[in-house]
């Protein structure tokens, strides 16, 4: 299966509810009748009948329709140029990008988020980003990490309406969700669906570059050109950042996959303040050969192969100086219970910097606690 990270333009404003389950009771109570047998009146008071029941499901369906109408002015239309080499290698060709992209604020100052592979290797002045009214606005910075695929832009507008941004955190498989965004070129599209998996940490996406990945998986229609649009709740809320598909065909199939709202607020506050992201460093090396699998756990002691497997310790490393060894097995992170290798890195990658943590490790056929400060991880992201 190919993931891709695809962008375009923008598609129509209506949605057909997941909601429409609340037909289920009108029909069970509906009559089927022969309509040639039906008279004039009854016809009438069959219409008048049809219409209570459709009253009844469009006051649930309401609630869709004000989501829609709140969210609508902080989602905004991306189109960037850039020039790329051509496939025939004969020089650089023009080629346009879009996407879609959130209004944010972050200390009472308006941003725009987004994708970094919608504007990646854009100019300031080759940046256009389309409000719901039709402006036309120039970022005047952008910040942008390939290690997430979250960018950031500021802007010098003051009057537009931000996002409200919600808790990923709290988001569980089959939760209702809303995806808005400019597939086609088509703005203010909106789609629906459920949270369909989550912790989603081993796509092999665009070049690679994405090293710190936790998506939810998501049915509502993505396609190209959602990138960077939100994910909402249904109490409007922003709870993911729309990113890639899967797809054998390069449109919506049903698997869309979205950032954590938390992590690409993380990301852009970090951009803002200090003009890079700052990133966590254990100071470990893990498995990198996959030997730990259910015969190694069983070797030693543990019922099944979860958690990541220490192989090494960086010497002059918060690790070292918490005494972790070789062989360790870490369980939970700052009370995050560990899934695997890739979940551990991306949950240090987020932890801020020169906090203390708590480790729980396996060790020896017993389990321990270790205190670890985290250090700062030497920069790789600049800011673009």
């Amino acid at each position: 299966m190919k993931f891709s990270l695809r962008c375009a333009r923008t598609v129509r404003i209506a949605i057909v509810s997941g909601l429409l389950v609340g037909l289920a009771p009108l029909l069970s109570h509906a009559q089927l009748v022969d309509s040639a047998s039906l008279t004039s009146q009854d016809r009438d008071q069959l219409y008048d009948d049809l219409a209570a029941d459709v009253d009844a499901l469009e006051a649930q369906l309401g609630l869709l329709k004000r989501v829609i109408r709140l969210v609508q002015p902080t989602v905004v239309h991306i189109e960037a140029s850039k020039q790329v080499v051509s496939n025939n290698r004969s020089g650089r060709k023009p080629v346009e990008e879009a996407g879609s992209g959130i209004v944010i604020d972050v200390d009472s100052k308006l941003y725009i988020l987004t994708n970094r592979h919608v504007i990646d290797e854009s100019r300031l002045g080759d940046i256009e980003i389309k409000l719901s009214d039709q402006t036309i606005l120039h970022p005047t910075s952008v910040w942008a990490d390939r290690e997430t695929d979250v960018a950031v832009m500021a802007v010098a507008a003051t009057d537009l309406a931000p996002a409200r941004i919600g808790d990923s955190e709290e988001i569980e498989i089959g939760d209702f969700v809303i995806a808005v965004g400019s597939p086609f070129g088509l703005s203010q599209s909106v789609t629906y669906g459920i949270i369909s998996a989550m912790g989603r940490r081993d796509l092999k996406l665009g070049d690679g570059s994405i090293r710190y990945q936790d998506f939810m998986q998501t049915d509502a229609a993505i396609n190209p050109g959602n990138s960077g649009g939100p994910l909402l709740n249904l109490r409007g809320e922003v709870i993911g950042l729309n990113t890639a598909i899967a797809s054998s065909s390069g449109g919506s199939e049903g698997i869309g996959f979205t950032i954590p709202i938390n992590m690409a607020i993380s990301v852009a506050r970090q951009f803002i303040e200090y003009g890079h992201p700052v990133r966590a460093f254990l100071g470990v090396n893990l498995d990198q050969d996959g030997k730990f699998g259910p015969e190694y756990a069983a070797r030693l002691g543990l019922p099944s192969a979860r958690g990541a497997l220490v192989t090494g310790v960086i010497g002059g490393s918060p690790a070292e100086a918490a005494e972790f060894r070789e062989d360790d097995v870490v369980l939970e992170f700052d009370g995050r219970k560990i899934e695997d290798d890739d979940h551990l890195i991306k949950i240090v990658a987020f932890t801020p910097v020169n906090k203390d943590v708590q480790v729980v490790v396996f060790r020896d056929g017993e389990v321990k606690r270790l205190q670890v400060k985290l250090a700062e991880r030497r920069r790789t992201a600049l800011r673009e």
